[in-house]
């Protein structure tokens, strides 16, 4: 394929995986990540390391070097914990792509611009080879909300999406909605149909904010208000 010839990728090989091979038809989402490490160099030997227990298939450097770590045919150990629409425990069916930042906890970056170029061929390579779907182009937050808030608001959903790789509204606020009082069960409603698991926690607060980082990343809150309401409303109409 095409964007294979555009991307050099090395090999740097994790022991986390399971050893029992998948099929093609079975990877039907890409799930990314940040790595939430101080360096790289830490990154990289957490992922390799067999006393970790975690592993992705692809990780990307802030100057958009590609690291192949486990092979697509295989189940890397990213997800964890986690559902999205139909699907549990997301690890079985997703590739996972990890993305070196240093994450919330040591002094969150920006996502360079060799970075996601990168991705995006990247991404447009596996959406092609495994006919995978917009709406399965997911953050590891996005699929365990309770948990893990990657890859944070300063990940460009929008300009992904301008590329065909991943869902994002479009001018939202200029189109009449109708929409009910803000009522949190409604927003949980709509959440329901986009593919949110975990709704049934009390931490509705951390929903709302994951919610926010990916399609309203300026005022992640956690505040369920008007803006938020109509989006979820949106994309719970237009999932594609």
């Amino acid at each position: 394929m095409i964007y294979m010839f555009l991307m050099e990728i090395t090999k740097f090989y994790s022991p986390n995986f399971d050893k029992k091979k998948r099929l093609n038809k079975n990877i039907t989402a890409i799930i990314i990540h940040y790595t939430g490490m101080q360096s790289e160099r830490e990154s990289i030997k957490r992922l390799t390391s067999m006393k970790s227990k975690v592993s992705c298939h692809y990780l990307i450097n802030r100057s958009g070097k590609i690291f192949k770590m486990v092979k697509e045919e295989n189940i890397a150990w990213h997800a964890g914990k986690s559902m999205w629409g139909k699907y549990k425990n997301l690890n079985e069916n997703s590739i996972g792509i990890e993305l070196v930042n240093k994450g919330h906890q040591f002094g969150y970056q920006n996502y360079t611009k060799k970075q996601i170029n990168k991705l995006v061929l990247l991404c447009k390579h596996l959406i092609k080879k495994y006919k995978i779907k917009r709406r399965l182009i997911l953050g590891h937050s996005d699929v365990a909300p309770l948990r893990k808030i990657d890859p944070g608001e300063k990940f460009p959903w929008k300009y992904l999406s301008s590329k065909g790789i991943g869902i994002y509204p479009k001018k939202i606020l200029n189109k009449q909605i109708n929409y009910p009082n803000l009522q949190i069960n409604r927003f949980l409603k709509n959440l329901h149909k986009i593919g949110y698991r975990y709704l049934n926690s009390n931490l509705k607060k951390k929903i709302i904010k994951n919610f926010q980082r990916r399609y309203r990343p300026r005022k992640a809150d956690g505040i369920l208000d008007l803006e938020t309401m109509k989006i979820s409303q949106f994309l719970s109409k237009n999932q594609k």
